[in-house]
C-alpha cells in the first residue's frame, strides 16, 4: 500500500541552518497494516508523513502509494490517496461553517463538484448516524460551527472527516498530544475502531510509548531521518517500554532523550 524507497530531505541546504531530514529511508507497508512511529526529537517522524502527503518535495528516492509512484505529484492531487490527523485540533476543519458542511466536504473531497445542494436529505442522515458514533451529543448540533467546539471534539471530528471516503492510507501525527488524557484515550479507542472497521492501513507517529506497543500490528523506530528498529507481530506484543529504550540505546549509540515520551 506505501512504499518509500532512499528517500533523502534536507532542510535549508547549504546554510547554517542545514538539517538532514531524512537519510535513506525505506519502509514498506501491506495493505491493513496499522503502525505506529516513536522517536526523539528531530528524528524525522512529523517529517516523514509530510513528504508521504506531499507538503515538501523531496530531494531524491521515490515515494509509492497504492502503486501510483506520486514522488512528483503535488500534494493536492495525492489527497484522493489519504485521509489526515494533525497534532494541533485547530486544523483540519474549518472553524467557520457548520459540522455537517465540514462534514460535507470531507465526504466530497476528490470528486467533481456541481451546482447542486450542498448537503442532500440523505447525506444529512448518514452524518447523523456517524456523528453518533462518537458518542459526544455532535449529532444534535449539525449546525453547530465548528468553532464552537472543544479540542477534544474537533479532533474526533477530524478524525471522522478523514474516514468518511475510505482513504487508501491514512496518517495520524501526534493525533491525541494536545488532549487531555480522557479525551486523548477517547479519540485513540475511536482511532482503533474505525481502523479496525474499515481495514484501514495508517501510520500513526505518537510520543506515547505505551500506546505505540499496545496499537497497531507493527512498530517502528526512528533516529537521525532512518529506521533503526522495525518489530511486528508476536515480538511487539510482547514490548516493554525499557526494551524500547533499551533498543534505542543499543542503534543509536546514545541515551533516549525525549522528556514527553519518557513522561508518558
Amino acid at each position: 500500500m506505501l512504499e518509500i524507497s532512499h528517500v533523502y530531505k534536507t532542510f535549508n541546504r547549504g546554510t547554517v541552518n542545514e538539517k538532514k531530514a531524512l537519510t535513506d529511508l525505506n519502509l514498506k507497508l501491506e495493505e491493513e497494516d496499522f503502525v505506529t512511529v516513536i522517536g526523539g526529537n528531530g528524528a524525522g517522524k512529523s517529517t516523514m508523513l509530510n513528504m508521504v502527503a506531499g507538503v515538501y518535495p523531496i530531494d531524491a528516492g521515490k515515494i509509492i502509494i497504492d502503486g501510483t509512484d506520486v514522488s512528483l505529484m503535488p500534494e493536492y492531487k495525492r489527497a484522493h490517496f489519504m485521509g489526515r490527523v494533525f497534532q494541533d485540533p485547530m486544523m483540519g476543519t474549518a472553524a467557520g461553517m457548520e459540522i455537517q458542511e465540514n462534514l460535507s466536504m470531507a465526504f466530497r473531497r476528490g470528486k467533481s463538484r456541481g451546482l447542486r445542494w450542498g448537503i442532500t436529505k440523505r447525506e444529512r442522515e448518514q452524518y447523523y448516524e456517524e456523528l453518533k458514533r462518537l458518542g459526544l451529543g455532535l449529532e444534535e448540533r449539525m449546525s453547530a460551527k465548528v468553532g464552537l467546539l472543544s479540542g477534544g471534539q474537533r479532533q474526533a471530528l477530524t478524525l471522522l472527516m478523514a474516514t468518511l471516503q475510505k482513504p487508501r492510507l491514512l496518517l495520524l501525527d501526534e493525533h491525541t498530544a494536545a488532549l487531555d488524557p480522557r479525551t486523548a484515550k477517547k479519540v485513540l479507542d475511536l482511532t482503533k475502531e474505525i481502523v479496525e472497521e474499515q481495514k484501514l492501513t495508517a501510520i500513526m507517529v505518537t510520543h506515547n510509548m505505551k500506546d505505540a506497543i499496545q496499537i497497531g500490528n507493527r512498530l517502528i523506530m526512528m533516529h537521525d531521518g532512518h529506521i533503526i528498529y522495525d518489530v511486528k507481530g508476536e515480538e511487539k506484543k510482547g514490548l516493554q517500554v525499557s526494551d524500547l529504550l533499551a533498543k534505542f540505546e543499543e542503534a543509536s549509540g546514545e541515551e533516549f532523550s525525549n522528556d514527553r515520551m519518557l513522561l508518558s
